[in-house]
């Protein structure tokens, strides 16, 4: 790893006006694919009571748990139980467990078809209700900063609203088990990987382990400050802004000393377009000088499965 820090990393405020913070925070994403966020609005008693309800539900047995495992669905609700999840081309799983919520839908509405209903652990008081206002706060947070990154790209603010509106987003509750629990030899706790979606909104990164591969090959490791959200491009945007903006490779290493000894957890939330949106190269990112050629569109949804076909989560 190098020695750089993530000082080179923008962080800004979303407390300030977001025509100054956007070329900034774009600039951020086009080098490194990365940004931290602060003042971004998700109440900070909001997240400590998920954290709390969070490590209760990974704390269950394990029968509990994985009576919450939805066979066929892909991961996409529920638990997903530790040794399932391998990162695109790894050869053995990454070291950890979670639990999915997704976007609850009315009864009858056209897009019900990509997104299944959530389930909730009844063995935790309160975790439906925590975990559905953690949800809205992260995809309030995620429309300000799609903001931003519209007036970095030169289009209207509002650009990306429909593009999301009522999108297969999905926050994760992650469990990395301290490693002396660890089954497989030679695996880390995220094998390096891209992820599949627009944004990733990440609550939990203090803690050390979260790093990204910069251009010059070198890790970058990642230290925001307390409460800060870590945000990075996925490779929905990715190809749709023709790589202007970079889903870059992350992993989290394994940790050494006492810190081998002690779970980690945090909270990414995967900002999704919609289902049927259409993921076609912006105008506005199409050099004509260059010689590679523009990705064809592709439906949002359709991209999602080829990915998780690959990840082993479908």
């Amino acid at each position: 790893m190098t020695d750089i820090t993530s000082q080179s990393i923008a962080s800004v405020s979303l407390a300030r006006p977001l025509a100054d913070i956007a070329d900034e925070l774009g600039r951020s994403f086009a080098e490194f694919g990365f940004g931290v966020v602060r003042d971004h609005g998700i109440p900070a008693d909001l997240i400590a009571r998920a954290e709390e309800m969070s490590k209760r539900f990974f704390a269950l047995p394990d029968d509990v748990k994985r009576a919450y495992k939805i066979e066929g669905g892909g991961g996409a609700r529920g638990y997903t139980p530790f040794g399932t999840e391998k990162a695109k081309d790894a050869k053995v799983h990454d070291l950890k467990e979670f639990w999915h919520v997704g976007r609850d839908l009315t009864a009858g509405d056209p897009l019900a078809e990509y997104m299944a209903p959530n389930i909730w652990p009844s063995e935790v008081s309160g975790f439906q209700e925590t975990f559905e206002e953690l949800y809205a706060a992260f995809d309030k947070a995620g429309d300000t900063i799609l903001r931003a990154i519209a007036l970095h790209l030169g289009l209207a603010e509002d650009f990306f609203v429909a593009t999301v509106e009522d999108g297969n987003s999905v926050m994760r509750l992650l469990h990395y088990p301290p490693l002396d629990s660890a089954e497989a030899e030679g695996a880390i706790r995220a094998a390096a990987h891209g992820d599949i979606n627009t944004i990733t909104l990440l609550l939990g990164a203090e803690e050390a382990g979260l790093e990204l591969l910069t251009r010059q090959g070198d890790w970058l490791a990642i230290d925001p400050p307390e409460g800060a959200l870590v945000v990075n491009i996925g490779d929905m945007l990715d190809r749709l802004t023709n790589g202007k903006l970079r889903s870059t490779t992350h992993r989290v290493v394994n940790p050494k000393g006492e810190a081998a000894h002690r779970a980690r957890y945090s909270m990414p939330f995967f900002l999704h377009f919609r289902p049927d949106y259409v993921i076609e190269t912006l105008p506005g990112c199409v050099d004509s000088e260059s010689s590679s050629e523009v990705p064809p569109p592709i439906s949002s949804h359709e991209f999602l499965l080829q990915r998780l076909r690959e990840i082993n989560l479908a």
